[in-house]
């Protein structure tokens, strides 16, 4: 079975709107998708990245429009007055999530990533994380007990980034052909791509 080992921020904007297209994706061709969370400003730090503060502002004026397109082209409202959270909890509960199963990790992800740029939720807030586990399937509880788990498999995602060749988010790892795909714009090509394998 391919393998798509998916980088992925519970801030990013970019993976709110890539949506359920990697999960569609990976069904048509019977992919199996690994979700790697990871701080995304540390991926920055490690690859030569700017973290969005310390950007030019034409960046940042170039990325508010682009988002505000992409909202607009795939039809998915877009909030972009959330201020910044730890993007920690919300990764750990993915990761816990994951190792234990019974639920949908891809809802999960995605049911983050809605609480935040759907709602203007607060996705580093227990009664929130418990909400989106529930939601996804998962028992809420591992908002606490998925904390150890979590926090070590967080930092090795990040390492796990830095030598796949990854540097933003969402970025898609084909395993096996070591084939990369940055951002949401990019799913087509790995659409594409796997139907080649």
């Amino acid at each position: 079975m391919t393998q798509i080992d998916y980088y992925l921020s519970t801030i990013s904007p970019y993976a709110y709107l890539a949506g359920d297209r990697l999960e569609k994706i990976a069904g048509r061709h019977g992919a199996r998708v690994t979700y790697r969370p990871l701080d995304i400003m540390q991926l920055f730090d490690r690859t030569g990245g700017v973290r969005p503060p310390a950007r030019h502002p034409a960046r940042m004026d170039y990325r508010a429009q682009e988002l505000a397109r992409w909202s607009e082209h795939l039809g998915v409202p877009l909030r972009t007055d959330v201020p910044m959270v730890n993007m920690a909890p919300s990764s750990y509960a993915v990761i816990a999530a994951q190792e234990q199963g019974g639920g949908d990790v891809g809802a999960l992800v995605r049911g983050f990533l809605s609480a935040r740029f759907a709602d203007g939720r607060d996705t580093s807030d227990d009664a929130v994380i418990r909400d989106v586990l529930s939601a996804a399937g998962f028992d809420p509880a591992l908002a606490d007990k998925g904390l150890l788990v979590g926090a070590e498999e967080y930092g090795r995602n990040l390492d796990r980034a830095v030598e796949a060749g990854a540097f933003g988010a969402p970025f898609y790892v084909v395993r096996e052909t070591g084939q990369k795909f940055w951002g949401q714009d990019r799913l087509d090509f790995l659409d594409r791509h796997l139907s080649t394998l």
